[in-house]
Parts: structure tokens; sequence; C-alpha cells
């Protein structure tokens, strides 16, 4: 577990903290679509001159984008996305890509975005090579079996999820180690971060109502190969604590 740490850039000292503590980098710069389109040079430019050799993932676009859409178009506007996600990562030599599965309760009912997804994610895998995983992230997703469902009838290795803990702890009252107990055999990737749970403030990992240390075993118990990014603005009090916990050297 200890190399197994990434900060996503969403800390604007991500570059400069990943060189001090020797972490990974979670490139946060693509979950805005544009920087892969008119911003990409400026865009690429700004991450070459941060990357040396870390580990890294990239975390595609969201905004406006749903695999479960009722307009085809809107959905077919959601697979060009992301496919060139797909085509961003291969750029930056990355075998890890974080996508949405853009659930969103004021819009869809569960049952369609559980009989939907499944459709748009096999016909993504024409474009995700061998050798890559799609980690697909839970948002507002009230419980684990919605996503797992989704996946487990994907069945593909190339499709596992993103376990992002402050989403599940802001948006639903499953605690997570029951999140974790349910997908382990789903997880390849976690998202953490901290909050009071009712709002996703992506708060310090010691400054919320999630159990930190408590959740981090049990990921070293039950997702031993699972990669995690710090999902904080601020990062390095974090990165800190969790040196003194033991979970970084």
């Amino acid at each position: 577990m200890k190399n197994q740490f990434y900060i996503s850039t969403i800390d604007q000292n991500a570059y400069e903290l990943a060189d001090k503590y020797n972490l990974g980098l979670e490139l946060a710069e693509f979950c805005t679509a544009w920087n892969m389109d008119e911003k990409f040079e400026e865009t690429d430019k700004i991450i070459w001159q941060g990357l040396k050799n870390h580990k890294r993932i990239v975390h595609g676009p969201f905004n406006e984008l749903f695999p479960c859409a009722i307009d085809q178009m809107i959905r077919g506007v959601c697979k060009q996305r992301y496919i060139q996600a797909i085509e961003t990562a291969k750029k930056y030599d990355c075998n890890r890509l974080v996508l949405h599965g853009g659930y969103n309760p004021r819009i869809y009912y569960p049952i369609w975005y559980a009989e939907q997804s499944p459709s748009f994610w096999r016909e993504l895998l024409e474009y995700i090579p061998d050798d890559m995983i799609v980690c697909v992230e839970n948002v507002f997703e009230e419980e684990p079996g919605l996503l797992a469902g989704i996946l487990r009838n994907v069945n593909d290795p190339r499709i596992r999820m993103t376990l992002d803990i402050g989403h599940s702890s802001a948006y639903g009252d499953i605690p997570v180690s029951e999140w974790i107990r349910s997908c382990g055999d789903l997880i390849d990737h976690f998202h953490i971060h901290n909050n009071e749970g009712s709002e996703d403030t992506h708060s310090a990992l010691t400054e919320g109502v999630i159990p930190m240390e408590k959740i981090l075993r049990q990921i070293e118990e039950e997702c031993p190969h699972a990669t995690i990014t710090l999902e904080i603005c601020d990062s390095e009090d974090s990165i800190r604590w969790l040196i003194e916990k033991g979970f970084i050297e």
C-alpha cells in the first residue's frame, strides 16, 4: 500500500508535493473537456513541466456527460468524450483512467441507470486497450449495489470501480466500510477525502465524520492492490498524517 498513493492535481501544489513525498499524480486537468480541445496545447505544456518520472492516472471529463442519457445524441457526445479521454490517457502513458458513471437521481430513476448503463460501457470496450483499466467512479449513487450491479453486468476486467469514499459519505446513508465490503472485488482505485456527511467538501483526511484510519486499514486488508488518490485541495497535512500513521513512508 505504501507505494500506491497519488495526489490529485486539484491541489495546485500537487506536482511539488509528488516530488517531495515520492507520490504519484492523478491528472485532474482533463475533468474539464475544453482542456482536451482548444486548450490542450497550453494544458499539455503545464503538465509536462510538472511531470517527471511520476506514476500517473488521468481523470477524464464529467461535466454534462451521462452514459445513461435518454437522448441518444447526448449519449453519443458522452461516448465521444470518453473515447477522447482514453486517447488522452494513452498520450500520458497511463494505464488507469477515471470516468464517472453519470448517475443523477434528479434526472434518472435508478432502474433506468442500471438497465441502460451496461450497453454504453460494453460499446466503449472497443476503444479501451487491453492494458488499460477504466475505473468508473460513484458520485450520487446512494448505495453500493447500483454501480456494482452495472459493472458486474459488463463483466470485463478493463471496467472496474473507483470508490470515492467522500461521495459515498456525502450522498448516502450506507457506511463507507459497507461500500468496501460490497464492492471490494470490483475496486481498482480509491479517491479519499473527508466531509461532515452532508456535503462533498473534499476536506482533509482528519476533518470529517469518516473514520479514515479505520477505513484505510480496511482497504489494506480487503483491496491491497488498489491505488489511492488524495483528492484534496490542500493535501500536505493529510500526507503528513498518512506518514505518521505508517500508510506511506
